[in-house]
């Protein structure tokens, strides 16, 4: 082995799109830098993963930099603390506050749903504040060192604070993209270029499909909020509680201001999503110019006459008596959980009302199954016919799409020597490959779980 070279373990997220979890092994010194920690989500099979082991020695990993805080890239970091790291972890300060809101929010739904199994707790409360102890803030392009590394973190504007992390030595980088936002953003800042680099290690969520546009997606947006209260029903949104609430709450609220949209009440149903939403306007530096200038301006994002945020369970539940005509924000994203499914029950069985489905549905997930195009489906024991309208708009991504990837890669065409395509569905990591390779002349692969490739970094 070539002790002048760097080694990467793709542990989690590759062929797949949860799970995130990469070890860069300098193999020189053999200073170890864990990238994310990600809790694998979807069917059955690969939940279980979350119970196993580590592919590593957690005790013998020196650092752990997290790209954002979505929990398939953050989820197992109080577990990997309990079974033994105790290195500095690196983020953004935005992504630290959103990380410790998520982390008991999971220790919540993992209390309630392993109905008193110890087995199916991944960790504790303790494990939380020790995880938080070891956790570092830096802000976007401040450079520091990890062994002979030099470290710097860049904004990859798909969720507040989130961020590509640059790895370099002696003229020689590699940069591990997390997820790439779908810029222009209504709410932050574009993502920043590559820049000269040698290696990418980079998500393809959409890796073979576009979105609509950025008017289209408004437009559609519109058009759905109108016809579903035309008929007098109600519209329902699954919205992953970062990011994806805030995008629709700040349209929606744009909308109603400028009278495109009838004036109905807007429920955000999610004590988390409204714990984020104020994260958002605290860290109100990392979102884009016009979000600030209208901030600057007198307008306080995110309140309006039409929005109640329902914190208590009572508050949730009044949201039925409430005139059908309304529109309900709740996680989760892929109905795989939270209070959407309360209103999914109550509701999807309604013709005159709307399921919106604004992000990526995992495969054996509810939100996929209904967007398959399931007729009836299961919620907490009961069978629900669906006849409600099933409509998906893809332009609220958080993500890349095909094309967007392709030219994210091609900026950087002139030094790129690999990229490395992970966070993605085999098929749209797969195509994404190939265009790369066809189109820009780059070597692009995907990597199988568990495989090391070796890099001269």
């Amino acid at each position: 082995m070539d002790k002048k070279k760097t080694r990467i373990d793709f542990f989690g997220g590759a062929e797949s799109v949860t799970g995130s979890n990469f070890l860069v092994t300098d193999n020189k010194t053999d200073l170890k830098i864990l990238i994310d920690c990600g809790l694998f989500q979807g069917p059955s099979a690969l939940e279980d993963l979350n119970y196993e082991s580590f592919p590593f020695e957690p005790a013998q990993i020196d650092f752990l930099l997290v790209t954002h805080a979505h929990l398939d890239h953050i989820g197992r970091i109080p577990k990997l603390v309990r079974d033994g790291f105790s290195g500095k972890i690196y983020s953004t300060p935005p992504t630290k506050e959103i990380s410790e809101y998520s982390f008991f929010d999971s220790l919540n739904v993992q209390n309630k749903s392993g109905g008193g199994d110890k087995d199916k707790i991944l960790f504790n409360e303790q494990d939380i504040k020790k995880a938080l102890a070891l956790w570092e803030t830096v802000e976007y392009d401040q450079s520091f060192n990890l062994g002979e590394y030099q470290i710097v973190a860049k904004d990859a504007g798909h969720i507040l604070g989130s961020t590509m992390w640059g790895i370099s030595r002696n003229g020689r980088s590699l940069i591990f993209t997390g997820d790439l936002g779908n810029s222009p953003s209504n709410l932050l800042k574009d993502t920043e270029p590559l820049g000269p680099v040698n290696y990418v290690v980079m998500e393809s969520v959409y890796g073979d499909r576009n979105h609509e546009g950025k008017k289209a997606r408004r437009s559609l947006l519109e058009d759905v909020i109108e016809e579903t209260m035309k008929k007098g029903g109600t519209l329902m949104i699954p919205a992953f509680s970062i990011e994806r609430t805030q995008q629709i709450l700040y349209e929606i609220e744009g909308m109603m201001e400028n009278s495109r949209i009838p004036l109905v009440p807007v429920f955000l149903d999610s004590p988390f999503g409204i714990e984020v939403t104020r994260i958002y306007k605290k860290y109100a530096k990392y979102l884009n110019d016009d979000v600030r200038d209208s901030i600057e301006s007198g307008n306080e994002i995110f309140r309006f006459p039409q929005l109640q945020m329902t914190l208590s369970t009572e508050q949730s539940k009044a949201i039925f008596n409430a005139n059908p005509r309304k529109i309900i924000i709740a996680g989760s994203g892929m109905s795989t959980g939270g209070r959407i499914l309360h209103h999914e029950k109550r509701y999807l069985s309604d013709p005159k009302s709307t399921l919106l489905l604004i992000g990526y549905q995992q495969v054996g997930t509810l939100g996929r199954l209904i967007q398959d195009g399931a007729k009836t489906i299961k919620i907490m024991g009961e069978e629900i016919p669906v006849n409600a309208r099933i409509a998906v708009i893809h332009g609220y991504s958080s993500h890349k799409d095909s094309d967007h990837l392709l030219h994210f890669v091609d900026e950087s065409a002139d030094t790129l020597e690999k990229v490395y395509l992970a966070m993605g569905e085999p098929k749209s990591a797969l195509f994404l490959a190939q265009r790369i390779r066809d189109y820009l002349g780059i070597d692009a692969r995907v990597p199988k779980a568990g495989e090391k490739v070796e890099i001269d970094v």
